[in-house]
């Protein structure tokens, strides 16, 4: 019956979704427990965001750089999220080869896009921490716009060389796509030899994930040691508190994404990458306005004065 729907998955054009149907029991659970996520990032970044443009204290390269972030997190669930969450409500499980392509692309691009900005908020902290007499010259707004921007750029513009070359590999048989419509899952549908999309890949997630990751850790290398020579307990909690919060973030983001992109598809590590996946496109998103602003003392203090300028109007 499925290699039936699959062929005219196949002839109309569009792809069946397998995602959970393995585990039909759990789909409502997912679904409860994805929309509960998707609105906490929803809300949280948009709070990030409105906070950061209304209150003048925080018109600082870190928050720029972390709004930029939360419009990411914005775009990136709500280019998966809405959809997951059409399929698991429902028996209906498809979605059109264009609708997968465009998925596939924005996924990519947005993904990309964070690794590099990533990047930048590890430099825009190490400049801060390890050169403070200097960082309003070293991270002038328009050389702060300039490096929001590259990452946008940069990321776009990978994700259309890449998803160009998947975009051509001739797709066989069903068209049922086991996961979600990522890179690897898609590649498994072709009937010709992927090596050469694999090795793409490889580089592609080399470029974007592993050598973020080393300049993020060179930069937080070189952060610890200005830290072990701080005298003042302020300075060293201050910077704790807002270093240990991008760490975790990077973490939470880096981690997952390796698990997925810098291994060789097989047949074993198809269910434990849903889950996977689940985690950095659903749960990361949403974790990250509570990292930044639990602790931090000048969203509280902008947050204070937000009420206060509003109860006086």
């Amino acid at each position: 019956m499925m290699n039936d729907v699959g062929k005219n998955a196949t002839s109309e054009g569009y792809f069946i979704l397998l995602g959970f149907s393995k585990w039909p029991q759990l789909e409502i659970g997912l679904f409860v427990v994805i929309l509960i996520f998707y609105l906490m990032t929803l809300i949280g970044n948009l709070f990030i965001i409105l906070l950061s443009c209304l209150d003048t204290h925080l018109h600082t390269p870190m928050y720029f750089f972390l709004s930029n972030l939360s419009v990411l997190d914005l775009c990136y669930t709500t280019s998966s999220i809405p959809q997951l969450l059409f399929n698991l409500q429902g028996p209906d499980k498809t979605i059109s080869y264009a609708g997968c392509m465009i998925q596939l692309y924005f996924v990519l691009a947005l993904g990309s896009t964070e690794c590099v900005l990533l990047v930048v908020m590890s430099y825009d902290r190490y400049a801060a921490v390890c050169k403070p007499l200097h960082y309003a010259v070293l991270m002038h707004p328009r050389f702060c716009h300039l490096l929001a921007l590259s990452s946008w750029v940069s990321g776009f513009a990978a994700s259309a060389l890449h998803s160009s070359f998947t975009f051509w590999v001739p797709l066989c048989g069903h068209h049922q796509v086991d996961n979600f419509c990522e890179v690897p899952a898609l590649l498994q549908l072709s009937c010709i030899d992927t090596h050469v999309n694999e090795l793409t890949l490889m580089v592609m997630s080399s470029v974007f994930v592993v050598v973020p990751l080393l300049l993020i850790l060179t930069s937080y290398g070189a952060i610890a040691r200005a830290v072990l020579r701080m005298q003042s307990s302020t300075g060293l909690q201050k910077v704790f508190g807002t270093c240990g919060a991008h760490l975790m973030v990077v973490s939470l983001f880096f981690i997952p994404v390796m698990c997925i992109y810098l291994q060789p598809p097989t047949e074993n590590s198809q269910d434990k990458g849903k889950f996977i996946a689940l985690f950095y496109t659903v749960v990361t998103p949403s974790l990250n306005p509570l990292i930044y602003t639990l602790r931090n003392k000048d969203v509280r203090g902008a947050v204070r004065r937000l009420i206060g300028y509003k109860s006086v109007t």
